[in-house]
């Protein structure tokens, strides 16, 4: 059965185009890792990046390795074949280097997954010293490494670019002159932006697990502090390898990094400061790549629409006979030169995240966006030929009421009734997710909604727009939302609950175990942590204090919550630009 897994990959191969393969030996064999289907990991702008970033290096070999869909994951399984690689099929525990990038907290069980595939022992520190080095890099390593922290050696904290360059010299210098690997561990320890969860000690303030102090053993830092490109031109940031076999079949360019619009419920709002633009002469580089592959691009970024020289770009674009998509882009900055792009391009459905229906609601959580935008927006994807949209809502955010879920019904409607008004007879799609109290936002100390409260604010919304010709609701599970929450705010005692719940079937599996330790999610997601607490994410230092997020989360508590501006030139508020 070997043989015929093998096959299958190369098969996979032999329809890419711009892989790398290098002679066996001589350089130190990374295998980076994603965690889901290959079909959706293709579709990950971060793998390319870091896929090219380590093979042009002199000194690296880089290959690729992803979740098996799950009846492959069963011959694997039946068959005792381990987890291969991409280029050479090769198990993944003979490499050097197992490199895993972590996205999103239900990747997690899918990461434990792929190390029982791979037969690698889950735990770090059960692994010896004939074992790969097992890191993580990616959103979860940088916002709270802290659930993932016992089965990792070391987490990359920041930007790949700005990080793996110094790791991968200490490293190979390390090994090259026979150093243990836990020699090898503390010297990685000392690199900016390396966590290594070995290399400190967890405690437990007054017998509250959720509460946990991260400290130094010896000599290591006492801060990891993140790390980042300050210049994007340093790197390209397009994709690297083609296959049709993809979710996004784009050629990805990232134009730019960061948002700095401070929405406050936003990872990426914070932990991806400054916002930084690709300038447009390294951007119409990279569109070459489009152009000589015949691909759609696809543009990358926090927010497209807040790029300076977005029209001009749309210009050269369809100027060069390329066609495009976007990520996402904000209502109050679109232009009609984009809208017009993307409906030339044959865009189909127009995106717009206002996140919340009322004004009070968009105040608290300094969204920016109003329906006078939305309505702008929407009339220029009309006037170029769009007949579909789609809007991005969360529900259960802080202080919500009532009233501000009729906020959602209502802007619904005012939405479709505008629509209609100007013969748009398409579907408006409401696609709603419970928020999520994440790490490094003013947020982290907010109480996650009650699980009834979620399932009645949406069959209210259901109820109030089922018979609303053409509108659709699409909402995210709220009980796997509670599993992210519980994820996505832990502590090395969470993994304990990660790795049981992996053992019993997954993620479903997570209240049954919570349970069986006396708890229950509500236990650790429903309510506020005080904001003196030490959180276990306190070790990491993004570049702004807690004393700022503080006065973000008490000003959006206020009676007429205090507006933030976004980012500008000069702007020494947070701290990060100092």
């Amino acid at each position: 059965m070997s043989w015929r897994l093998k096959e299958q990959l190369k098969d996979l191969l032999q329809e890419e185009k711009g892989y790398y393969i290098y002679p066996a030996g001589g350089r130190t064999r990374v295998a980076l890792a994603y965690p889901n289907s290959y079909f959706v990991g293709m579709s990950n702008l971060g793998l390319h990046i870091v896929y090219r970033l380590l093979n042009q290096r002199k000194d690296t070999a880089c290959e690729r390795c992803f979740l098996p869909e799950k009846k492959l994951q069963a011959e694997y399984v039946k068959h005792k074949v381990q987890l291969m690689t991409m280029e050479t099929q090769s198990g993944v525990s003979s490499f050097d280097i197992l490199a895993f990038i972590m996205s999103f907290e239900m990747d997690f069980f899918n990461i434990l997954g792929m190390l029982e595939l791979g037969k690698i022992k889950p735990l770090a520190s059960d692994r010896g010293e004939q074992d790969p080095l097992v890191i993580a890099g990616g959103p979860c390593a940088t916002f709270n490494p802290e659930p993932m922290s016992r089965f990792m050696d070391a987490f990359i904290i920041g930007e790949g670019e700005a990080v793996m360059p110094a790791f991968m010299e200490v490293y190979n210098q390390a090994k090259a002159t026979g150093k243990s690997k836990g020699e090898i561990l503390a010297l990685l320890a000392k690199i900016p932006g390396v966590y290594v969860p070995a290399c400190y000690k967890v405690t437990y303030a007054n017998g509250d697990k959720f509460s946990a102090s991260v400290t130094p053993i010896g000599d290591a830092p006492d801060k990891i502090n993140r790390q980042w490109l300050e210049n994007l031109d340093d790197y390209p940031g397009e994709t690297a390898i083609y296959t049709e076999n993809t979710e996004f079949n784009l050629h990805l360019v990232e134009i730019a990094r960061g948002c700095g619009r401070h929405c406050r419920f936003c990872m990426a709002g914070y932990c991806f400061r400054r916002p930084r633009n690709r300038s447009l002469a390294a951007i119409e580089k990279m569109l070459l790549g489009a152009k000589k592959n015949g691909r759609r691009v696809g543009l990358m970024g926090a927010a497209i629409s807040d790029y300076p020289e977005i029209d001009q770009l749309c210009k050269e674009i369809l100027g060069d006979g390329l066609s495009m998509s976007v990520a996402s882009f904000r209502a109050d900055s679109v232009t009609q030169e984009l809208v017009d792009s993307l409906a030339q391009s044959g865009l189909k459905t127009l995106t717009m995240a206002p996140e919340a229906g009322s004004v009070r609601m968009r105040a608290v959580i300094n969204k920016g966006i109003e329906e006078e935008h939305l309505l702008r927006a929407m009339a220029m994807g009309i006037t170029a030929g769009i007949r579909n949209f789609r809007l991005y809502i969360m529900i259960g955010l802080p202080g919500e009421t009532p009233t501000d879920i009729q906020g959602i019904i209502d802007m619904a409607i005012k939405l479709k009734d505008f629509m209609e008004e100007q013969g748009a007879t398409g579907r408006l799609t409401l696609s709603i997710n419970p928020f999520i109290p994440k790490p490094f936002t003013p947020f982290q100390w907010a109480p996650m909604a009650p699980i009834k409260y979620i399932q009645s604010a949406l069959k209210n919304i259901t109820n109030a727009l089922k018979k609303r010709h053409n509108i659709e609701i699409i909402a995210e599970s709220p009980r796997d939302a509670y599993v992210q929450a519980v994820l996505a705010r832990g502590n090395r005692e969470t993994g304990q609950f990660l790795w049981e719940a992996f053992a019993n079937g997954g993620s479903k599996a997570m209240k049954s175990v919570l349970k069986q330790h006396g708890l229950t999610m509500e236990d650790l997601v429903s309510q506020a942590i005080p904001l003196n607490n030490t959180l276990p994410w306190d070790i990491l230092d993004m570049g702004f204090t807690k004393e700022y997020l503080q006065k973000e989360y008490l000003e959006s508590q206020q009676e007429i919550p205090k507006h933030t501006i976004q980012c500008f030139d000069g702007c020494q508020r947070c701290g990060v630009c100092k």
